[in-house]
């Protein structure tokens, strides 16, 4: 089997975020889709069966499965366009989280996605201690959004991931209002064993519809603060969804033996 290693979210190598791309002739155990995943050692695997017109779509950590995932769906079609299907620029992908639209559109991938909840809560010093500072607002979805005050906040934060595992969410992600960019934001996923998720795409199903009722704003352009960074081009579309637009670079593809 060939699996090929992506960097989501950039035309760069070595930025956005990377992801493991796996197209397999008939479905795999999920035991041994963790297995794989664990041995990359990157933030996800992605694991895709044809099934029909569409593919059936899975995304592993090294250490669970989970239910939706952005820069691994990005990823997983732009190897499906690169190397499999190369007249095709839409695709489909029967998810954990129901089907997701991929489309192709000026050289950028285009993705279609639900968005998430969320839930106003309160402010808690566990929460500061986790991010450094003190955020202005927090709001819980599947993941814990912690609005800061200022781009420094995100840039600068000083982290806790002992206190992080505590908070509520799946991933915490934290968010401030920018400069060049709409918003500056940074994901955090140590219950996923992850640190630091460098580009975090289904993040950005709680952060784009705060920022895009908070500016009044429909279409977003959104900064990735982590070490590797990443840019997404944000919609929010009147059937309630939003729309997460991105390119992505080949950096190797080798071949397993499963």
């Amino acid at each position: 089997m060939i699996i090929h290693h992506v960097d989501a979210f950039t035309n760069e190598l070595f930025k956005g975020n990377p992801a493991c791309v796996c197209v397999s002739d008939a479905p795999l155990d999920e035991n041994l889709m963790q297995k794989i995943a664990a041995e990359n050692n990157l933030s996800e695997t992605a694991f895709l069966v044809k099934n029909g017109e569409i593919y059936n779509l899975r995304w592993f950590t090294p250490v669970s499965k989970v239910d939706l995932c952005g820069h691994a769906t990005l990823a997983s079609a732009f190897v499906l366009k690169s190397f499999f299907e190369p007249s095709q620029n839409e695709f489909k992908f029967s998810t954990l989280s129901g089907i997701l639209t991929v489309t192709y559109e000026n050289s950028v991938f285009l993705l279609d996605f639900p968005v998430f909840e969320l839930k106003e809560i309160n402010v808690t010093e566990a929460m500061s201690r986790a991010v450094g500072a003190k955020p202005q607002q927090a709001f819980l979805g599947r993941d814990l959004l912690l609005i800061m005050e200022n781009e420094s906040d995100i840039i600068n934060a000083k982290l806790d991931f002992g206190a992080m595992l505590e908070l509520d969410g799946l991933i915490t992600h934290i968010s401030a209002k920018g400069g060049e960019f709409d918003c500056v934001s940074r994901s955090f996923a140590p219950k996923l064993g992850i640190s630091e998720d460098p580009v975090c795409g289904s993040g950005y199903c709680h952060i784009v519809p705060f920022w895009a009722k908070n500016l009044d704003k429909i279409k977003l352009k959104a900064l990735q603060a982590s070490a590797r960074s990443g840019i997404l081009e944000c919609e929010m579309m009147s059937n309630g969804r939003v729309r997460l637009g991105g390119t992505a670079v080949l950096y190797s593809k080798n071949e397993v033996f499963v």
